[in-house]
């Protein structure tokens, strides 16, 4: 890659991994569903400007079904689940087990399509990536830290299923960045009856500027411009090169996390990133070692 592009694969990390950091300062105000709902209302908003300002069309009609599947499982469920796990742990452990996202998939794919089958080393990833997983819950307490690990690994799994889902769009010709806002509308939708009954917004208190300004940033930074980005480097580099920004998004977070908020990684939370850090470095070389 050149160096603009790892700039760009920089940025990318530092947005995502922002995410961790401005929802713990959403939360000091503001509920998991209206974070979540405010997020992705206003980045449909910015992504649909986008759409209208660069002259592309909107997703077909027929498309919009797969859409709200797509909205559900890679922004509706996982955005909830992260943010409620972040009440009881922190953003950066909460980014560490996020990490595990291309491992899910990796299982998603090799179940659900036939032609990503678990190799032998891609097998050898998972197994050293779930290794990860079980280093860091193993010395967790039952009241809170290990049920929010657990949400965080299921909003991973959630990504997976997403990410293999979102191959018909391809197949469909649809433009990436109508996909990502097809979903946040999608996802804005699906989220918006629960939201207006579980926390009737006229009934709460309004929010200080730090939570407001977070949302703000979570939907603008690391929601609408972050799929920008990641498209620009998608266009550049290709899917290879944008894999690259799952070894990078926890130390964005973890760095952010301590520099911010003074939040510490334990030694079992490192031990883990490691073990799952590599193998995702097991799957990534399989794939790139995969013939064309």
């Amino acid at each position: 890659m050149r160096g603009t592009d790892w700039l760009l694969l920089w940025t990318l990390s530092l947005l995502w991994g922002g995410s961790f950091l401005f929802v713990e300062l959403a939360l000091e105000a503001l509920t998991p569903l209206t974070i979540v709902w405010a997020r992705v209302a206003l980045a449909a908003l910015i992504l649909g400007l986008a759409l209208r300002l660069t002259g592309q069309g909107m997703p077909p009609r027929g498309l919009w079904p797969g859409l709200l599947v797509m909205g559900l499982l890679n922004n509706a469920i996982p955005f909830v689940l992260i943010v409620v796990a972040q009440t009881a742990i922190t953003g950066a452990l909460a980014s560490v087990l996020n990490a595990t996202t291309p491992i899910f998939t990796v299982i998603v794919a090799h179940l659900a399509t036939r032609d990503e089958r678990l190799s032998p080393a891609k097998l050898a990833g998972v197994g050293l990536g779930f290794a990860g997983v079980v280093v860091m819950m193993a010395a967790g307490r039952l009241e809170g830290a290990v049920p929010a690990m657990a949400a965080c690994l299921a909003a991973a799994l959630s990504y997976g299923f997403a990410s293999v889902w979102g191959r018909r769009f391809r197949q469909a010709g649809l433009a990436p960045m109508a996909t990502a806002f097809g979903q946040v509308v999608a996802s804005t939708v699906l989220l918006a009856p629960i939201w207006l009954w579980v926390d009737r917004p006229w009934a709460m208190q309004a929010p200080g500027a730090v939570p407001v300004m977070a949302v703000l940033a979570l939907a603008v930074l690391s929601t609408a411009l972050a799929y920008l980005i990641y498209f620009r480097i998608l266009a550049r580099a290709g899917a290879t090169a944008i894999s690259l920004v799952t070894f990078l998004v926890p130390l964005s977070a973890a760095g952010l996390g301590w520099l911010v908020l003074g939040e510490r990684l334990e030694p079992r939370h490192l031990l883990g990133l490691a073990l799952i850090l590599g193998g995702l470095a097991l799957i990534d070389r399989a794939r790139a070692a995969r013939p064309a």
